[in-house]
């Protein structure tokens, strides 16, 4: 069992290694083939002077997005500094805004924060109201925030009156 484990560890990170490589292929520098044409133009002139042709000049390697991340938050650049003013003003009124580790939050919807700084919902829990709730079970939040089952029909699976 160990030893078909590191096999496939080691298949996994050979193909890995292929795909880098073929990803990142070189580019060549300069163009070498010089595009076809005649000493003169049409019209008999030349068209440009000789010596005045620059090389054009391409990356060497090919740029991709390849595991691009956008980590830039919006309300990073405020810094509120335990300051919940600026953050009731920012996030919305309503006690919504607070100040957590220096960044404003919405303590209503913010999986981290639900309800108070650091008070981080479960895997399968979101943040309803301040609370870290089951969406797939629960008959007041059932698929989503605020979508209430009507009377006598049960929350299974994030649907009301599942089967």
């Amino acid at each position: 069992m160990a030893f078909a484990l590191k096999i496939s560890i080691l298949l996994l990170a050979i193909t890995m290694a292929m795909a880098i490589t073929i990803t990142m292929r070189v580019i060549p520098e300069l163009d070498p083939k010089p595009k076809p044409s005649s000493s003169l133009h049409h019209n008999g002139q030349d068209p440009e002077p000789k010596g005045t042709h620059d090389p054009v000049l391409t990356p060497s390697k090919r740029i991709g997005r390849f595991l691009a991340v956008n980590t830039t938050n919006p309300r990073a650049t405020v810094q509120c500094k335990k300051d919940t003013i600026i953050c009731s003003i920012l996030v919305g009124g309503g006690g919504r805004g607070r100040c957590c580790q220096n960044t404003c939050v919405d303590v209503l919807t913010s999986r981290n924060n639900c309800g108070a700084c650091k008070k981080k919902c479960k895997f399968t829990e979101t943040c309803c109201q301040g609370q870290c709730v089951m969406t797939a079970f629960d008959k007041r939040h059932c698929g989503k925030c605020n979508n209430r089952c009507p009377a006598g029909q049960l929350c299974v699976y994030g649907m009301c009156n599942y089967g």
